[in-house]
């Protein structure tokens, strides 16, 4: 007990911006989505902390991350874990792909695992594994690969959606929390040293039972929507996207001005997938024509949404001279997540569309396509 007080202590000081609410005195949806954290990671781990002043929210991103990623399902978890490592690194997301690298460590292969990291996934051996990370590491893009033609509906359900909630969690993590898990300036030695204590450290985890559906049910039901279709394949995923989309809309509409919505709304139909670059200028000249609150709000939805690991102190502390509330900051840096990651699943499944549909397959395993 006291280990895991310790260990809480010290990931409420990975969060910055925000005051976090304790463990130890939380109440309520907050209260409930922590006990789940912490029954299944040991502690309430630092992505959980960070959305707690706005509890809705974060009921939602505990769905909208779990339900694909922990539950058994047809998709091992080494692929699985590949898969969120990819698009951590896909989003200069550091402190994503550590944890997720050191989860490889445990369930694959070591140099598989670095290859990832380092961002070549041509090295990967496992020919299994590789697959999934190309398609991963370009699920963003228009001109991205599909899926494998083999993948059932019941896998793209669960692979798709591991993208779509790693899409959305990278980008907030980027915004507040640390840059990395692990100290930085390691060597190569050192660093799989690090990699392979932490893996076994979350031995637990990666290879323990998880309740499929559990994180559902802290959120009111909702009906499913066109652009969940790609979790048409798994009644379960899809119920929990439709759950967690409907909470990330609502705290759009109830923290941004409908201007600023559209603003990201119009720039992410444009968007193929594109890295943001350098500079900021595409997003300053996007918000000239605003007021200055909405200018503020503005900056940070963009930001997040296409170049997040831009989000520094100064865009934080604008947003916070027009809006001051913890619980704002975290819904505007969720809904601009969220927007972005949905664009995403929308765009896996036009490539379905565009390769002719999928076959017909019943209970994840495929049926030769009708005549």
């Amino acid at each position: 007990m006291v280990a895991r007080r310790v260990a809480s202590s010290v990931a409420q000081k990975h969060v910055r911006f925000l005051t976090v609410v304790p463990a130890a005195t939380a109440r309520g949806l907050v209260a409930a989505v922590y006990r789940q954290v912490a029954e299944e990671f040991q502690i309430v781990v630092p992505p959980a902390l960070l959305h707690s002043p706005s509890d809705d929210v974060l009921a939602a991103y505990w769905t909208l991350t779990r339900e694909p990623l922990l539950p058994a399902g047809v998709v091992d978890r080494a692929v699985k874990e590949a898969v969120a490592a990819t698009v951590s690194v896909a989003n200069t997301c550091p402190y994503c792909a550590d944890l997720h690298v050191a989860g490889l460590f445990e369930l694959s292969d070591e140099r598989d695992a670095e290859a990832i990291a380092a961002d070549r996934p041509d090295e990967i051996a496992d020919i299994r594994i590789r697959r999934f990370v190309q398609w991963a590491r370009g699920a963003h893009r228009a001109d991205g690969p599909p899926l494998p033609a083999e993948v059932s509906e019941v896998e793209r359900a669960e692979l798709v959606g591991v993208v779509v909630g790693f899409h959305y969690l990278s980008r907030v993590v980027n915004v507040f929390l640390a840059n990395s898990l692990l100290p930085q300036g390691l060597g190569p030695r050192a660093r799989r040293r690090l990699n392979q204590g932490l893996g076994r450290v979350l031995r637990p985890t990666l290879r323990g039972q998880h309740l499929a559906g559990r994180a559902t049910r802290l959120l009111d039901a909702a009906p499913p929507t066109s652009d969940v279709s790609w979790a048409s394949g798994s009644p379960r995923i899809a119920d929990a996207m439709a759950r967690s989309y409907r909470v990330f809309e609502v705290a759009g509409e109830r923290s941004l001005d409908p201007a600023v919505r559209s603003l990201v709304v119009t720039r992410l139909d444009g968007w193929a997938g594109e890295d943001a670059g350098l500079s900021t200028r595409w997003c300053e000249e996007l918000i000239e024509p605003l007021t200055a609150p909405q200018r503020a709000a503005a900056r940070l939805a963009l930001l997040t949404a296409f170049a997040s690991y831009r989000v520094g102190p100064e865009v934080v502390e604008d947003f916070r001279r027009h809006h001051p509330a913890d619980a704002t900051l975290v819904d505007v840096a969720a809904w601009a997540s969220f927007a972005a990651a949905r664009r995403i699943g929308v765009r896996q499944s036009a490539h379905e569309e565009k390769n002719g549909g999928r076959p017909r397959r019943d209970n994840g395993a495929v049926v030769p396509r009708e005549s």
